[in-house]
């Protein structure tokens, strides 16, 4: 079977864009062409490789077809950029990032080497960036998984520690004898989102169904803590966020921890911006996150 770049072009940009207007802008065709060079890969697949939603996104089948798309693509621009003549640019870097570290940590070292790649940057909790990489919405990814998703690279960068923390008077007010099983079940608790599973884990640790508490959802790293700041919650916030709360007491530490062992893994990509991406987040991370 011969697959057409010009249709795997097609069908990464409407998965990108998440419409097939807006992939036809990038392209510069029309829509009608678009779809008909989404049709054609169809035909020569013999699947539906793409929903017609809102935003656009692969079938199961067309999962495949999305990650040879984005591997040529990263190639290719790759070459391009050894090509002054030709070159359009730094290559665009789709990568997946878990939202403590975006907020904390990142985004100083991916402003170090700006001009060696435009990034594209994808927020989703740690647990769940991988199946970004997996499904080739990006090539690389921050995730709590460690065993190499198939066709990648796995590299540790190192833990990041979470706090259970609250202000004094929200402590003195539901924690007055500290963390206990009864206390947990009746304090409310400020969660970053229904992903999160970070309080199950030191909820389960207690012996307290985590379905227990009153929840309080905050889809905002920066909110989050403000959030907990407020009284409207005690929360798991990561130390290197916090550390200046801590210091002015304006939060407390009640007890315990959780410890997330974070990875990057990356598509085995013959890609010097890759390459460099990947020692540049390893150096930030070796100075931001514990060793263990």
């Amino acid at each position: 079977m011969r697959v057409d770049l010009a249709h795997l072009e097609a069908l990464l940009a409407a998965v990108d864009e998440g419409s097939f207007d807006g992939a036809a802008a990038i392209l510069r065709i029309s829509p009608s062409a678009l779809s008909q060079r989404i049709k054609a890969l169809e035909t020569t697949a013999g699947q539906v490789l793409l929903q017609r939603t809102k935003p656009v996104r692969p079938t199961p089948a067309g999962l495949p077809y999305l990650q040879a798309a984005r591997q040529i693509d990263a190639v290719l621009s790759q070459t391009l950029a050894q090509v002054d003549a030709v070159a359009p640019g730094p290559p665009d870097v789709p990568i997946a990032i878990n939202a403590d570290s975006l907020e904390t940590w990142i985004i100083p070292a991916l402003a170090s080497i700006r001009d060696v790649a435009n990034f594209h940057i994808f927020r989703d909790d740690q647990d769940h960036t991988a199946e970004l990489l997996r499904s080739g919405t990006v090539l690389a990814a921050v995730t709590s998984l460690a065993d190499p998703i198939q066709g990648c690279e796995s590299h540790r960068l190192g833990v990041m520690r979470y706090l259970p923390v609250a202000t004094p008077d929200f402590a003195a007010r539901w924690f007055p004898h500290g963390l206990t099983p009864a206390a947990l079940e009746k304090a409310p608790t400020v969660v970053f989102d229904r992903k999160d599973k970070m309080q199950h884990r030191l909820l389960h640790a207690y012996g307290v169904d985590p379905n227990i508490p009153a929840r309080c959802y905050v889809p905002s790293a920066t909110a989050f803590v403000e959030a907990v700041a407020q009284d409207m919650g005690w929360g798991l916030a990561p130390e290197i966020q916090i550390d200046e709360a801590l210091a002015t007491g304006s939060l407390i530490h009640l007890s315990d921890y959780v410890d997330v062992t974070l990875y990057w893994q990356q598509w085995k990509l013959e890609s010097p911006a890759l390459t460099v991406l990947r020692r540049t987040l390893a150096d930030a991370a070796a100075y931001a996150l514990r060793i263990r």
